[in-house]
C-alpha cells in the first residue's frame, strides 16, 4: 500500500533536484528518503528516480506518479483541515475559486447563502487559467469561471463540468457614437468598425478576445488594438470619455453606466459560458452534495441578475 512518505520523498526530489536537498527540505535522514523511494520503486515494478553525479531527475514513470502524488498529498491535508475545522463551527467547508469579474457580481451572494445552507466558502480570486491548473490537480472543490463556443479548457479527465448561465456579450460604445442608439448589433457591421480605437484584455489568449479577433479575421481584417485592460471599470471609463469601443460581458456591464451604450451582439458564438469545474468523485460523497449546493446555489444568485 502507497504511503505518504513515500509520496512526500518523490514530490522533494523533484523539487530540489537530488535525494541530499530532498533530505534537507523534508527535514530527515537521507537513509531516510532513500528507503521511502526504494520502497515505492518496489510497489510500482519499476524505478522513478535516476540519480547521477549531477543530482537526481524523475524518469517518465516517476512523473506520472508525481502528478497523483501531489493530489494525493493535497487532498491529505485539506482532509485535516476540512476535519479540524468542521470540528470547530459545524459547516462543510468548500475551497472555492473564480475570476474577479464573477466575484465582484456574485460572491458575497454565493458566500452568504452558502452558510445559511451549511458550507462554509473558503474563496480565493484568480484568473481562468489559474482556476483550471487548480481544479486540474484537485486544489480546489469547486471552480466558477467561463468558456466561449468552439474555445474548450484544457481540463483532464477528473473534472466535471456544469454550465450554470449563458452570459450574453455587448459591444460598448460611447453614447455619442453613431451606432449607439441602435436596439442590437449584426456581424457584419461589428467587423465594419476595424478602423475604431479598440480596447480588449490583457491576456492576450482571452476567449472572449478570441472571438472578436478571429470574426474581424474572418472577414478579411486585422483588428488593432489599440489599448488593453483587464479591468472592466477602467474599460467603461474610457469607452464613456470616447476613447475607445470594445466588448463587455453582462456580468462586466451590471450597474448605471452613463456615456455607455450597451449592444447585444446578433451572433450567439458571443457569449459565454459560466461554468461550475470540480473534481469528480462518487455520487454519494460528501464532496458531490456539497457541489450540488454550490451549483443550486450560484444558479439562484445567477437568476437575479440574468
Amino acid at each position: 500500500m502507497l504511503d505518504l512518505r513515500q509520496m512526500q520523498a518523490l514530490t522533494a526530489v523533484a523539487q530540489t533536484g537530488s535525494v541530499a536537498r530532498a533530505a534537507k527540505q523534508l527535514g530527515w535522514s537521507q537513509p531516510s528518503v532513500d528507503y521511502h523511494l526504494r520502497n515505492l520503486d518496489r510497489l510500482c515494478g519499476t524505478t522513478l528516480v535516476e540519480r547521477s553525479t549531477r543530482g537526481s531527475t524523475l524518469t517518465a514513470a516517476g512523473e506520472i506518479m508525481l502528478d497523483r502524488a501531489q493530489r494525493i498529498l493535497t487532498l491529505s491535508q485539506r482532509a485535516l483541515h476540512d476535519v479540524r475545522a468542521h470540528a470547530q463551527s459545524g459547516l462543510s467547508r468548500m475551497k472555492f475559486g473564480t475570476f474577479p469579474t464573477a466575484a465582484s457580481a456574485l460572491l458575497p451572494s454565493i458566500v452568504k447563502k452558502s452558510k445559511l445552507a451549511g458550507l462554509h466558502i473558503d474563496s480565493t480570486l484568480e484568473e481562468i487559467h489559474q482556476l483550471v491548473a487548480h481544479v486540474n490537480q484537485h486544489d480546489y472543490d469547486a471552480v466558477l469561471l467561463y468558456s466561449v463556443p468552439g474555445y474548450d479548457l484544457p481540463f483532464t479527465e477528473t473534472v466535471s463540468t456544469t454550465e450554470v448561465f449563458r452570459e450574453p456579450v455587448h459591444l460598448a460604445l460611447p453614447a455619442s457614437h453613431p451606432l449607439a442608439s441602435r436596439e442590437s448589433i449584426d456581424v457584419e457591421t461589428l467587423v465594419g468598425l476595424q478602423d475604431e480605437n479598440w480596447l480588449l484584455g490583457s491576456t492576450r489568449d482571452d476567449p472572449i478576445d478570441i472571438i472578436v479577433v478571429d470574426a474581424f479575421k474572418a472577414a478579411g481584417h486585422q483588428l488593432e488594438v489599440e489599448f488593453r485592460t483587464d479591468d472592466y471599470s477602467v474599460m467603461l471609463g474610457m469607452i464613456a470619455a470616447e476613447m475607445v469601443i470594445g466588448v463587455v460581458p453582462l456580468l462586466a456591464s451590471m450597474g448605471h453606466h452613463p456615456g455607455v451604450a450597451l449592444l447585444p451582439i446578433e451572433d450567439p458564438a458571443f457569449s459565454r459560458s459560466l461554468l461550475l469545474a470540480t473534481p469528480q468523485s462518487p455520487a454519494g460523497s460528501e464532496l458531490a452534495a456539497n457541489t450540488r449546493r454550490l451549483s443550486g446555489i450560484i444558479t439562484e444568485c445567477l437568476s437575479l441578475i440574468g
